[in-house]
């Protein structure tokens, strides 16, 4: 099933703008999100080709089943119950029976978890991702060597710095177990290559220092540290920091850049929009899609807010919809009987015509 055939078996009942564009936030830049819901055939409910959704490549445009547009919508999913209130120019095209779908059906105070608990994980992301920005990883990798230390005086000092004061070769070194000493190892020097020491790694992407057969006549040289926690909590940096830079948005994270603020402006500004709406829906009962302060969201994405004073404003905002919901008259979750009954109903109507 694809949207063309959506549409030339005529299955569309609902179709709208979605995203930055319907919010008012949108710029010059900002793309053209489609949302909408459609009906499948009779005969592929009852049979085994249920498609829950449809999207094209980029999901820019994206229809769901009438079945699954209802179930999300009894969670109360931020980005489905929207779609109920869209303003009015940027719907698109609206069966009649689109009209039935009331918001209060769905309407719960589960929006407290919904939008606000979503805005939530936005913060502590924002805060990740700020980390990113602030503390770029090499992308040369570190290896065990850099988390390795020799026991020198009344403290340490780094295992490199060592082997070149000492003017030795890591390659050199036999390493042998300390009892009872996790992490610390016995260092015996080969100068010569004879002894058949294993070094302390052989590859660049080894996780463990290597062992040795020690002859009882050696004498030891040190004492070695590794930080074995300090390089498992390195590699996840790593992995996650390159990761990140392989997917993120280029354009989005040079502007990030550009306003010198070291975060997500556009991601941080959802979020206020998400906390906005979250105290709107538990105070008013009602999903206020165009945002009537465009201009103060639209400054956060721009970056005028320190990042600090960004977090602590977001987190103030947490409170009041804590506030909200603790006062809130919505019901406490959704009524599914009353979903299903109308679901039933939906279908009959749209198949006998």
């Amino acid at each position: 099933m694809t949207i063309q055939d959506l549409k030339d078996k005529g299955l569309i009942i609902y179709e709208c703008i979605s995203g930055s564009k319907a919010y008012g936030l949108d710029l010059p830049t900002s793309d053209t999100d489609i949302r909408g819901v459609f009906i499948l055939p009779q005969d592929d409910i009852y049979g085994l080709h249920y498609t829950p959704q449809v999207a094209d490549k980029s999901n820019d445009t994206v229809y769901y089943e009438l079945g699954r547009f209802l179930g999300l919508l009894a969670k109360n999913n931020p980005n489905i119950l929207e779609l109920l209130s869209t303003p009015k120019d940027k719907v698109l095209y609206k069966h009649p029976l689109i009209e039935r779908i009331k918001p209060e059906l769905f309407l719960s105070k589960r929006c407290k978890d919904t939008f606000g608990g979503y805005a939530f994980t936005q913060v502590k992301k924002a805060r990740g991702l700020n980390k990113k920005i602030v503390n770029p990883v090499d992308k040369e990798r570190k290896t065990i060597l850099e988390f390795c230390y020799v026991l020198h005086q009344q403290g340490s000092i780094p295992l490199l710095k060592w082997l070149e004061l000492n003017d030795f070769r890591q390659k050199n070194i036999g390493l042998v177990n300390v009892p009872h000493a996790k992490g610390i190892f016995g260092m015996y020097y080969d100068s010569d290559g004879n002894l058949d020491y294993k070094g302390i790694m052989r590859k660049t992407t080894a996780n463990e220092v290597l062992l040795s057969s020690i002859p009882k006549q050696e004498a030891i040289v040190g004492y070695l540290a590794f930080n074995q926690d300090g390089y498992t909590k390195y590699c996840k940096d790593y992995h996650d920091y390159w990761q990140w830079v392989e997917k993120r948005n280029e354009s989005r994270y040079q502007n990030n850049l550009e306003h010198g603020k070291n975060y997500d402006s556009k991601n941080l500004m959802h979020t206020f929009r998400l906390l906005d709406m979250a105290v709107e829906i538990l105070e008013q009962g009602k999903i206020i899609v165009q945002r009537p302060n465009r201009e103060e969201l639209l400054a956060i994405r721009r970056g005028e807010w320190k990042y600090d004073k960004l977090i602590e404003k977001a987190e103030q905002k947490m409170q009041v919809v804590e506030a909200a919901y603790a006062t809130s008259t919505l019901q406490e979750k959704p009524d599914l009987e009353a979903i299903q009954q109308l679901l039933v109903e939906l279908r009959h109507e749209f198949y006998k015509k």
